[in-house]
């Protein structure tokens, strides 16, 4: 775990408590198959016990964590099928949400998609593969975002954590940022013309390749997959 947890004000305890333990887990700083002790991180993070059982309970419901009555709560280790399961519904939902952005999009909003992708290139040539990760959530946001959306944001992030693992994991080897960003670019690029087919033909692709990255990630880290 990192050596510091400091709260703001802007936003509610307990969603920062789960936020924080979200990302160890995603990140692999807490890997998969490890204990949870709801003391030890309660005492650590300077929390109640209640808000860290309530964070435990949300990463149970998000497929991150198992709770065993009796026994512990433990990170589940990553389920190659269910990454596969949520990138095809995940895939069925973006492909539709980039095709109504396509219909709506305004000249302004094409520019604020390409802010974002000159800030992920910043942090791709400064090895900052957290800030990527973050502006890679905020470029497919910002698709539901324009298509007047939100909804469809909200139901793919209920079911891709599983998939945020493999994702962080194949940053630095499997797919690196470079890689991610010329994709994003033929999104964007789809967007830009109005041009549903090709935004679409870009997303399916992108969304594609992950899938590639599981074989090469299990063999790196082989007790971090299930089976």
């Amino acid at each position: 775990m990192p050596k510091a947890f400091d709260f703001n004000n802007h936003e509610l305890i307990n969603l920062q408590v789960y936020r924080f333990l979200r990302n160890e887990i995603i990140s692999c700083s807490i890997a998969p198959g490890s204990v949870l002790s709801e003391k030890e991180i309660s005492l650590y993070i300077g929390v109640s016990r209640q808000l860290i059982r309530e964070a435990f309970i949300k990463l149970a419901e998000a497929g991150l964590v198992q709770i065993l009555p009796q026994r512990g709560t433990f990170v589940r280790r990553i389920s190659a099928k269910r990454v596969a399961e949520a990138r095809y519904i995940r895939q069925v939902i973006e492909c539709a949400v980039v095709r109504r952005a396509c219909a709506c999009i305004t000249d302004e909003q094409v520019l604020s998609l390409e802010h974002n992708l000159r800030r992920q290139a910043l942090a791709a040539d400064n090895d900052k593969f957290r800030e990527f990760f973050d502006l890679d959530d905020s470029y497919h946001q910002a698709l539901a975002d324009i298509a007047e959306c939100q909804l469809a944001w909200k139901t793919i992030e209920s079911i891709k954590s599983t998939m945020d693992r493999v994702r962080y994991l194949s940053l630095s080897v499997v797919s690196p940022p470079r890689d991610l960003i010329a994709e994003h670019y033929h999104i964007f690029d789809g967007l830009k013309k109005r041009d549903a087919d090709a935004a679409e033909q870009a997303l399916r692709r992108h969304l594609g390749h992950m899938i590639l990255s599981i074989d090469p990630i299990a063999a790196q880290n082989p007790d971090w997959f299930e089976g």
